[in-house]
Parts: C-alpha cells; sequence; structure tokens
C-alpha cells in the first residue's frame, strides 16, 4: 500500500496534484478539504460545526477530522493506497495517522511538500476565488489561512522529518513540470 501526503500552503496545488497522482499510482485521493466542503453542503452536523472555521480560514478541530477521515478510509478498505490532500494540518493529526496505519500494518511512504511563494499563493487563490465562487478566497481569509499555515501546520514537516519522509518540491511551473518533480520522488520508493 503506497500512502502519500501532498503538503504545502493553501494555493500550492495539492488539489491538482492529488487528482493527478491519484489516476497514475491507483490511489484513493482523500481531500478532507473536498469532504467538508460535502459535509457543509448536506447540512450535516460536521458541516454546520465545520463552516464557522472554514469561513474564518481556521483549522476544523483535531478530533472531526481524525473522526471523517477514519470514515472515509473505512469505506475504502480494498485501495491500493491513499493521497492524503489537506490532512495532516497539526502533529497532533500527523500522530494520529501515524498510528492508525501502522495499526493497519502500513506507513506514511512520503510526505511531499509543494513550496510556492507567498506573492503567488495569494495570486492563485484570488484568481481561484472567481473562478469557482468559493467563499474562503477573499484576501482576508487567504491571509489567515496562510498565517495559520505557518503557526500551526508547517511544524508537521518537523515531525515527518524525523522518520526520513519529508520531500521538498519546487511548487512554480506548469502542472506538468510540477508532477514530474513529484513522481521523480515516488519512483525512488
Amino acid at each position: 500500500m503506497l500512502n502519500i501526503v501532498l503538503f504545502g500552503p493553501p494555493g500550492a496545488g495539492k488539489g491538482t496534484q492529488a487528482k493527478i497522482l491519484a489516476d497514475r499510482y491507483h490511489l484513493y485521493h482523500l481531500s478532507t478539504g473536498d469532504v467538508l466542503r460535502s459535509e457543509m453542503s448536506a447540512g450535516t452536523p460536521l458541516g454546520k460545526k465545520a463552516r464557522g472555521y472554514v469561513e474564518k480560514g481556521e483549522l476544523v478541530p483535531d478530533e472531526d477530522v481524525t473522526e471523517m477521515l477514519v470514515c472515509v478510509m473505512d469505506k475504502h478498505p480494498d485501495a491500493g493506497g491513499f493521497i492524503f490532500d489537506g490532512f495532516p494540518r497539526t502533529t497532533q493529526q500527523a500522530k494520529f495517522l501515524r498510528k492508525m496505519l501502522l495499526e493497519k500494518g502500513t506507513e506514511i511512504h512520503d510526505l511531499i511538500v509543494l513550496d510556492v511563494e507567498e506573492k503567488e499563493l495569494v495570486r492563485r487563490l484570488l484568481n481561484r476565488a472567481k473562478l469557482e465562487s468559493r467563499a474562503d478566497d477573499t484576501r482576508e481569509v487567504i491571509e489567515n489561512r496562510i498565517r495559520v499555515y505557518k503557526e500551526q501546520t508547517a511544524p508537521v514537516i518537523d515531525y515527518y522529518s524525523q522518520f526520513g519522509k519529508y520531500h521538498p518540491i519546487n511548487g512554480i511551473g506548469t502542472v506538468e513540470e510540477v508532477h514530474n518533480r513529484i513522481a521523480a520522488v515516488i519512483s525512488q520508493q
């Protein structure tokens, strides 16, 4: 089972690359953002709770996200692996994920981090806001999401570094160029 965490700040291109990688390597693409947006659209209790956090650019509490993750993974027991897009977002979530996967006899193989400078992230997210009409992509929310990433999410890199799993990738270039950089890391497995 191949398990990859695709990581980086908001707007780095994780969702785009995750879809391509899922197809290429026959992985289940588990996007916490997509699942949360679906829960919010459906008006579920988790969706209602998550909405307040998402609309302010804050992280949904660990216990809610991990519960959701377990639910989605349990629905796909025959998956050849997972590409985690938007999870883990905290060191506590990373520890939870490691423990859960070890209990299933597998692990995270790579933490692939898409590095993109902040000015480019803001440009991409503002453009996405126009194209997709996403309420969580206003300039104020974008700036808060980047700040939250730096303060709460980026430390996850240190956690995976201790296991030799951290692989930084230049996230600037065409979709194909970035994909080829990622594929080069995965092929080393």
